[in-house]
């Protein structure tokens, strides 16, 4: 399993940056890689990539949601991979997200790939286009409030 940690401060305020992260098929319009994500239910989703050429489907779990804090999910099918993402007042205007993923890479292209920081690469560009997206749009794009219990 490999472990990535990455962090960025945004200008807006949490719950601003935690509404639009909690807007899963808007993630195309700043993840690299991401074609689509479809919400299937409140805790369920289906995503859709291509990374190096390769595309892959597969299913993803919400395990916990607290509003304004933190984000838990795991994905259901495919090579394991898992993660967190919290939402850190620091000002009244800015926040700092803070995002860690455990992760194995499948096959030679994702293990070479992981051996040369491409996926550190990708969550630094992917947390950097989120604070354009969400500090551009001025609001978030929707939001859901609810709570997920890692016991439900």
């Amino acid at each position: 399993m490999s472990n990535l940690e990455k962090s960025i401060d945004v200008n807006v305020p949490a719950h601003k940056a935690y509404n639009q992260w909690t807007q899963f098929e808007e993630f195309p319009k700043f993840m690299e890689g991401v074609i689509s994500v479809q919400q299937i239910d409140d805790k369920r989703m289906r995503w859709l990539t291509n990374i190096g050429g390769i595309e892959k489907s597969f299913e993803a779990e919400i395990t916990e949601q607290i509003p304004d804090k933190r984000i838990a999910w795991r994905i259901l099918s495919g090579a394991p991979n898992a993660g967190v993402v919290t939402f850190h007042t620091l000002t009244a205007e800015t926040t700092r997200i803070m995002l860690q993923i455990d992760y194995a890479p499948e096959g030679l292209v994702e293990n070479v790939g992981d051996m040369l920081g491409v996926a550190s690469h990708r969550v630094k560009a992917d947390l950097e286009r989120f604070k354009e997206f969400i500090e551009s749009r001025g609001a978030e794009t929707g939001a859901w409030r609810g709570k997920v219990s890692p016991d439900a």
